[in-house]
């Protein structure tokens, strides 16, 4: 992909990002020792980071993804949301922990974690690589942060601008 015309200024290197999700992969190895997991990655923005994430969690566990859509083709939410692709896994009785890329206002993950916990599951938690909380609209806690930014809007690892520059090995701030 060409990127010598993007303006970019690198947030969290490719190292970081590394081991920070060796961190959140034993914390999560840890937290549901002997449990029912399930990953529920979020598309399209969370599939490289959960893919990386499910590798080091040393369990026995399922993963599925699932698509929501939100933001239409717009950079704005809507406020409406849909979700598009269901998991194909029963979830009753299991530990949920849906991955995703960034939460910001808390809407799509306030309204996927009440939609998840009406399924019968055992629990529903969240782990996202970014936390901009500054941003928050809707009360929703993130129980795994990779990191907590602010910094402008960010690309790479999975985070687009218009489906652009999700494989890029950090995260950038477009400016």
């Amino acid at each position: 992909m060409e990127t010598s015309h993007l303006s970019r200024r690198t947030v969290v290197g490719e190292e970081q990002i590394r081991q920070r999700v060796q961190e959140l992969g034993r914390q999560i190895t840890t937290d549901y020792a002997n449990r029912s997991l399930v990953l529920l990655g979020v598309l399209n923005g969370a599939f490289i980071f959960t893919a990386d994430l499910c590798r080091v969690i040393d369990l026995d566990l399922e993963i599925d993804f699932i698509r929501v859509a939100s933001y239409g083709a717009s950079m704005e939410s809507s406020g409406t949301i849909r979700l598009l692709k269901e998991p194909g896994i029963d979830l009753e009785g299991k530990d949920v922990l849906l991955v995703e890329d960034i939460v910001d206002t808390g809407t799509t993950m306030a309204w996927l974690r009440d939609h998840f916990r009406g399924s019968r599951a055992r629990s529903v938690r969240i782990c996202s690589l970014i936390d901009k909380k500054e941003r928050r609209t809707v009360d929703v806690d993130v129980d795994y942060i990779g990191f907590a930014l602010d910094q402008g809007f960010l690309v790479g690892y999975g985070l687009d601008c218009a489906e652009r520059y999700r494989n890029l090995p950090a995260i950038y701030s477009l400016e």
